[in-house]
């Protein structure tokens, strides 16, 4: 569902709450780059607004690689908001790899007020 008419670089994210809900996010691009959105703040703007607030994990992918795709350095700190022991599970674009890791390891030393 991602809007990427500029970079073509579609990516998505799922948002595993601490209830057990998934949410769901896809970047949106915008012509003045600095106003688009990445997917993971997608799913977490979406989940937040809804009264979620405790995270478990979130998954990332995208069609634009064959590799792993992280999360961005803004997207990593407002992970880290919600939670210093968030579960990151990195997809394929295929789903025939999934690598695991957490957003400590992906953000270490991060502002927190834990």
């Amino acid at each position: 569902m991602a809007y990427a008419p500029y970079s073509k670089f579609k990516v998505g994210a799922a948002l595993l709450c601490e209830d057990g809900e998934v949410v769901t996010g896809c970047n949106v691009e915008n012509i003045s780059y600095g106003a688009s959105i990445c997917a993971e703040r997608t799913a977490l703007v979406k989940a937040v607004s809804c009264g979620q607030i405790k995270f478990r994990a979130i998954a990332v992918t995208a069609d634009a690689s064959d590799g792993f795709v992280p999360p961005c350095g803004v997207c990593r700190q407002f992970i880290v908001e919600f939670s210093a022991n968030v579960a990151v599970y990195l997809a394929k674009p295929d789903f025939s790899t999934v690598l695991v890791s957490s957003i400590n390891e992906l953000l270490p030393l991060s502002f927190t007020h834990f």
